[in-house]
C-alpha cells in the first residue's frame, strides 16, 4: 500500500475583509497517498488556489499543520523550504508565469539548469517534452510570440520536466482546447504510473471524473468523493 505523501491536519485559513474575516478553510483535514491522481473541485473563490499555494509553501495556514512525507512544513526554515520546492514539488500556475526574456526552450529547461544538471542532456529532455506537447516548432519563440494555449503548454512542460514527486496544477487546461486537454491529462497518467502524485484544480467535470478521486471544497470544508 502506498504511503501518505501529504497530510493536512486541521488547517484554518482566513482572509481579512473590511466587514470581518472571510473563512476559507475551517478545521480541514485530509490525506493524499503517493501515486494518487486527485481532482480538486469547487466553485470559483472556494479556496482551490489557496490550498495549492499552502501545500507548495507559497502561503501558510493560520493554524493547523501540513505534512509532506511526514515532515511538518511549518517547522522548516527558508532554506529548507526552498530546497523542498526545488527538489520535490512542481507547480503549474494558472497564469503560467513564463519568463518573457527567455525562449520557450530556455523557459522549460530552467528548472534543470537551476539544479546544475548537464546542459546538453537538459536541452534534449526539454525538446522531447516540448515535442510531446506539439511545440517542436516553438523552441526559439518568446512567450509574447505564442498563443495563450501554447503559453500554457510551455508552462506545463516546464513544471513536469523535473519529474518531482508532487505536481500541483491550478487549472492546467483552462486555456486549452479539448484535444490538448486530453493530451495533458494523458501525460498526468504517465506520471502516475511512475508513482508521482498529481493534484489538479479544475472546473472541467470530465477531467475531474478521470481522476482517482475528487476533493470537493465547499463552505470551508473538503470532502473526498470517489469517481
Amino acid at each position: 500500500m502506498n504511503k501518505n505523501i501529504l497530510k493536512i491536519n486541521k488547517i484554518k485559513k482566513f482572509f481579512a475583509h473590511k466587514n470581518g474575516n472571510i473563512t476559507i478553510f475551517k478545521n480541514t483535514s485530509f490525506e493524499v497517498k503517493r501515486g494518487d491522481l486527485v481532482a480538486l473541485v469547487g466553485p470559483s473563490g472556494s479556496g482551490k488556489s489557496t490550498l495549492l499555494n499552502m501545500i507548495s509553501l507559497l502561503d501558510k495556514p493560520d493554524s493547523g499543520e501540513i505534512f509532506y512525507n511526514n515532515t511538518n512544513l511549518k517547522r522548516l526554515n527558508e532554506n529548507e523550504k526552498n530546497h523542498l520546492r526545488k527538489e520535490n514539488i512542481s507547480v503549474i500556475f494558472q497564469n503560467n508565469n513564463l519568463l518573457n526574456d527567455f525562449t520557450t526552450l530556455e523557459n522549460v529547461v530552467m528548472p534543470l539548469i537551476i539544479k546544475n544538471e548537464n546542459k546538453q542532456k537538459s536541452n534534449e529532455k526539454a525538446k522531447n517534452i516540448l515535442n510531446s506537447f506539439n511545440l517542436s516548432g516553438r523552441y526559439n519563440h518568446f512567450p509574447d510570440e505564442l498563443s495563450g494555449g501554447e503559453q500554457q503548454r510551455v508552462a506545463i512542460a516546464r513544471a513536469l520536466i523535473s519529474e518531482t514527486d508532487l505536481i500541483l496544477a491550478d487549472e492546467p487546461t483552462g486555456n486549452l482546447d479539448y484535444k490538448t486537454s486530453l493530451e495533458i491529462f494523458s501525460y498526468f497518467l504517465k506520471l502516475k504510473k511512475l508513482n508521482k502524485t498529481i493534484i489538479f484544480a479544475t472546473h472541467n467535470r470530465e477531467l475531474a471524473n478521470k481522476a482517482d478521486y475528487k476533493l470537493s471544497i465547499s463552505n470551508g470544508n473538503i470532502k473526498r468523493t470517489n469517481v
